[in-house]
């Protein structure tokens, strides 16, 4: 809608010196607006205004005053006064966001839904508010609360306020400048916070440069020769490039908060596999900070065993300098993210230098190194050891002992909490560190290869003379050395050389102890990066909430919120470990949690494409969902590669972890890709289900069921959710009637409260309420336009009217159309009667009543009522005084009002109301079955005798017949049945169905229709036919006595159920 221009500036000013009038003029309209100058209040302070706030009180929105453009505050006020803080054209902020004359500091943001005034942007006032990122975060955000816009309502309610009161605006729209340094000062302070280099990458490469990179790397080459080591960095390089476009792509779609991988995980496709994915991922890297602590130990001993400085023996000497290490390193971790920070980067200058010393050692040939198999670079070396020398190994075994060195790449992601800008840090730093890590495996692999020998003895008196020069083999005969000694005898094998030294690299190297200085290096940070990853996404973890009594570890302390308990449950879980001081095979399983991380993340990403929901839009734009779906597959073969034993044990924790949160059902909306897909596949399932027609083999009942209030008639809901639940559809209607403006919001509400209800009651049913003028108009709306494509409902499912002799006799007309308006729907119409009634809804609180009285049994119970009953047929009733905060299942708890004892009559009600809430026992549901009306009075007595709690009643057939045919006409019905394939315990063939009724009997049914007759013979014809008219419902003689055999048959009928069928539990007819 398109506003009217403003009237002219000199029309909406006051004369000078006059003090301007409050509301519009009489040349206004309520859609006039004011124009603003931007010089209005150049010259004028921000003061604020001491009368504001009380003024504020008096509506929603606080309504604003213009100064006229000289500055000299005559319009400002009735009064006239001088104007304090007057608007220069900016937003309207709220007090909270000013800073007080006092010197108080408060926190900045818009209340702009409190003040909506935007006056910069449009020139005038307008309470539509702008577009703001705080309309759009989650109701948890961490960076701040949500802001609700105005809703249209609010808007329309706001112009038909006075324009023009009492009160000036209190502040003043930030500048951009002004925004950055709000959002600074509403950091605590001395938060840190990493960039993409000291929170990323620096993790990534120290994590992924492991202890193989200068242990294990040689022996690699050694065994698979440089082609084949490369292709295994490069398969170990594919694997983690993949999931680290697959980790930038989810980490780019969206805000990311602390967790890590659970947080990736969990929030694309939902708590099931996060959580499960969570808690081993926490656990992998927990004995991950042992696995890396037990290396460091290992090496230290190697080093004290070859000074003769053994403590004890090996075992205990690894655990001892294993204990006394991890206690530094929980240490360095609880001092804080800052200095476990600058530890990560001293250890990274360490590792790199020893990086760059191997690789300079490699092109200075020292002679007293060619015993031991290092010579200097030479192609002929290099094409010997190109191809494979496996000795006890095969090509997957060897890349099942290099992956584990990939497994860094989520050292950075882990702490995405930490990071000052995750959707940035995260890609940058993760690919960046795949890249370097991966060129210099692949460099030290091709150097290696090129200048070392495969054996070597070590022995400087192997050289070669001109004896032995013609027997000599091997590219070290061009060296003049001759190592086929060790090589044929098994009693000396050859000790150094790529296939049998370890140390090969310290050998290679311009100064040897640096390398050590890089294994102790490559061995710390990694498990000081796991000792920081395991508490953050444990805590992330605890905080949503998924498993139980594991809460306690979700608390923070201090300014950066440090997981202090899950610090110590790391350090003992890893002090364990250490102790058993033997993990070859902990190990394995370690490096498959991993996998099952990273397979799970690259699904994430083809899960979140496939469901091709809106909300995925990462910024991150160079990944295909086809390729991580393949980066998913390679992860669980190699999974398989590594060790298919843990593999197995991996899946099955998986999927144990994953049926238990599934069974727990967390209560969390992370808008999961999850939940995108289940959409879409509902959608393609409705519409391909539309192209099918309708089969009687495929018909089910799908039932509209008139309850109001589901909680208000529940045995209704029960006995149709009994055999609808797995096999049709159930949608609980609810016409709402008033005559005043119906609240849709509060309707919207009421939705997805009673829907709330439902599902905890695990009832499989739809709400859907209307607003209508009448009953019978509101079913007709639900009639007509409850269901989607196939899914729709084909029977009508009502309570009896007990109270159809009590009230308004139109009511009773309104209800009789109701059944008819189902039939002109080709709709089925069940009627449900139960002696006592239906609604409970007078009886507030009778949830807990009924949950109280099946722990008690006790009968003598206080609950609040309301006098005004509704009748059972009537969705709601304008008569009736609950309305639908009183009677929702929320507010039933909390409301405190007058308590009266519950009578004996509303105590019967509420025991037949939770009648089918029980299992049946051994008894009946009788099918009267007398007229054929398409097979559904006999299709629900089969559904229900099929679910549990009714599996112990025999079905009986009741049909009618002739005195003389009842044999055959039995048989006639049994053949009937058995094509029908429904199980049937008896069948009664009523030949006494055609009897006259009892007299006393038909005595009673005159009396009952006497006040509804029309009686004309006693009135004069017109008089006759004008009440006809507006009472059609009355009877005339005429109807009496053209229906009467038929009304007789009605006696008669009812006489014979209650002969044969008082004892049944159901009665079918």
């Amino acid at each position: 809608m398109s506003e009217p221009p403003a009237a002219p500036q000199s029309e909406l000013l006051a004369p000078e010196g006059e003090p301007r009038p409050l509301g519009p003029t009489p040349s206004q309209s309520r859609f006039q607006v004011d124009l603003v100058s931007e010089a209005a209040g150049a010259s004028e302070g921000k003061a604020e205004n001491p009368g504001a706030g009380g003024e504020e009180a008096k509506g929603r929105f606080r309504v604003v005053n213009f100064a006229d453009p000289s500055g000299s505050g005559s319009g400002a006020s009735p009064e006239g006064g001088p104007a304090e803080g007057l608007q220069n054209g900016d937003t309207v902020m709220s007090e909270s966001s000013l800073h007080s004359s006092t010197g108080g500091q408060h926190h900045y943001h818009y209340d702009t839904h409190t003040n909506t005034y935007y006056l910069r942007t449009f020139g005038h006032n307008t309470i539509d508010a702008v577009p703001k990122i705080d309309f759009y975060r989650q109701t948890a955000a961490p960076l701040g609360e949500k802001l609700v816009r105005p809703t249209l309502s609010e808007l329309h309610d706001e112009l038909d306020k006075e324009p023009f009161e009492d009160g000036f605006p209190n502040g003043d729209e930030l500048t951009p400048a002004e925004e950055a340094a709000a959002k600074e000062a509403a950091e605590p302070k001395g938060v840190v916070k990493f960039g993409w280099i000291k929170g990323v990458l620096v993790r990534c490469m120290l994590n992924i440069w492991g202890v193989m990179l200068f242990i294990r790397m040689t022996w690699i080459v050694g065994q698979a020769g440089i082609a084949l080591a490369c292709v295994i960095i490069g398969m170990a390089t594919v694997v983690t490039t993949i999931t680290g476009l697959s980790t930038s792509a989810i980490a780019t779609n969206g805000f990311v908060r602390g967790g890590g991988a659970y947080y990736l995980i969990s929030r694309s496709l939902g708590p099931e596999f996060g959580g499960s994915i969570g808690l081993i991922f926490a656990f992998a890297n927990a004995v991950a900070v042992a696995m890396y602590v037990v290396g460091f130990a290992e090496t230290v001993v190697d080093l004290l065993q070859g000074v003769d400085a053994v403590m004890t023996d090996e075992i205990n000497d690894i655990r001892i300098i294993g204990t006394i290490t991890i206690i530094l390193l929980l240490g360095i971790s609880v001092a804080g993210m800052e200095w476990e920070a600058k530890a990560q980067i001293f250890l990274l200058v360490v590792l790199i230098t020893a990086i760059f010393n191997y690789f300079i050692g490699s092109f200075i040939p020292v002679k007293s190194k060619e015993p031991q198999g290092f010579f200097r670079y030479d192609g002929d070396l290099m094409w010997e050891n190109m191809g494979p020398d496996f000795r006890d190994e095969t090509f997957f075994s060897v890349f099942a002992i290099f992956f584990p060195a990939a497994t860094g790449i989520l050292a950075g992601a882990n702490i995405s909490g930490d990071l000052a800008d995750p959707q940035m840090a995260i890609p940058k730093g993760t690919l960046l560190a795949i890249l370097i890590t991966g060129i210099v495996y692949m460099g030290v692999a091709i150097s290696t290869g090129s200048c070392i020998v495969r054996d070597a003895t070590g022995n400087v008196n192997d050289t070669l003379t001109g004896d032995f020069l013609k027997n000599c083999t091997g590219v070290a005969c061009k060296f003049g050395y001759n190592f086929s000694s060790c090589k044929i005898s098994p009693e000396e094998p050859c000790s150094y050389g790529l296939h049998n030294d370890m140390q090969v690299m310290s050998v290679v190297s311009g100064f040897s102890p640096i390398i050590s200085a890089g294994i102790f290096s490559a061995t710390l940070s990694s498990a000081l990066a796991s000792l920081v990853s395991a508490p953050k996404v444990f805590q992330a973890l605890c905080k949503d909430n998924i498993y139980p009594y594991i809460g306690v570890f979700a608390k923070g302390y201090g300014k950066n919120n440090e997981p202090l308990r899950g610090y110590f449950l790391t350090f003992g879980i890893a002090l364990g470990f250490i102790l058993i001081a033997e993990l070859n095979t902990i190990a394995p399983i370690i490096s498959n949690f991993f996998l099952a991380s990273y397979a799970l993340i690259n699904y994430s990403v083809f899960h979140a494409s496939l469901a091709n929901s809106p909300g995925w839009r990462p910024s991150f734009r160079y990944y295909n969902m086809w390729v991580a779906l393949a980066g998913a597959v390679l992860c669980c073969v190699v999974m398989f590669v590594i060790n298919w034993a843990a593999a197995l044990l991996t899946n099955v924790i998986v999927m144990g972890l994953y049926i238990y949160v599934c069974h727990k059902k967390p209560d969390v909306n992370w808008g999961s890709s999850t939940q995108a897909l289940t959409y879409q596949q509902a959608l393609s399932h409705t519409l391909h289900l539309s192209a099918v027609e309708d089969h009687v083999k495929n018909f089910r009942p799908q039932c509209l069921v008139m309850t109001g209030y589901p909680n208000s008639r529940p045995a209704l809901l029960d006995l149709v959710h009994s055999f609808t639940k797995n096999v049709g559809l159930m949608i609980c209607g609810h016409v709402r009637m008033g005559y005043r403006k119906p609240n849709f919001r509060d309707l919207a509400a009421d939705q997805s409260r009673y829907q709330r209800w439902l599902m905890r009651n695990e009832t499989k049913a739809f709400y859907t309420p209307v607003f209508a003028e009448d009953l019978r108009q509101g079913s007709q709306y639900l009639l007509q336009a409850a269901g989607l494509g196939r899914l729709r409902p084909n029977t009508l499912v009502l309570g009896f009217k007990n109270d159809w002799r009590d009230g308004d006799m139109m009511n009773v007309e309104t209800y009789i159309n109701m059944i008819h308006d189902a039939f002109d729907f080709q709709y089925g119409a069940v009627i449900l009667r139960l002696k006592e009634g239906l609604d409970v809804s007078h009886i507030q609180g009778q949830d807990e009543l009924l949950s109280s009285q099946e722990k008690s049994g006790a009968k003598d119970v206080i609950v609040s009522m309301d006098t005004s009953k509704d009748s059972d047929c009537d969705s709601s009733k304008l008569s009736s005084k609950t309305t639908s905060l009183q009677n929702s299942p929320a507010a039933q708890k909390g409301k405190k009002s007058p308590t009266v004892p519950l009578n004996s009559s509303d105590q019967q009600l509420l025991e037949a109301s939770q009648q089918f809430q029980q299992k049946q026992g051994k008894g009946t549901v009788d099918v009267w079955w007398l007229f054929d009306d398409g097979g559904l009075t006999l299709l629900i007595p089969y559904l229900l005798t099929n679910k549990k709690r009714w599996k112990d009643c025999k079905i009986r057939v009741f049909i009618g017949g002739k005195i003389n045919r009842i044999d055959h006409d039995r048989r006639a019905m049994a053949t009937l049945l058995s094509k029908f394939r429904i199980d049937f315990s008896d069948i009664n063939v009523l030949g006494d169905i055609n009897t006259k009724p009892k007299k006393e009997h038909v005595a009673a049914f005159e009396e009952m229709v006497e006040p509804y007759r029309l009686k004309e013979d006693n009135m004069e014809l017109e008089a006759a036919e004008r009440l006809k008219n507006s009472e059609p419902w009355r009877i005339t003689d005429n109807e009496l006595e053209l229906y009467r055999a038929k009304t007789n048959r009605q006696i008669r009928l009812n006489e014979l159920l209650k002969e044969h069928s008082a004892t049944a539990n159901l009665i079918v007819m």
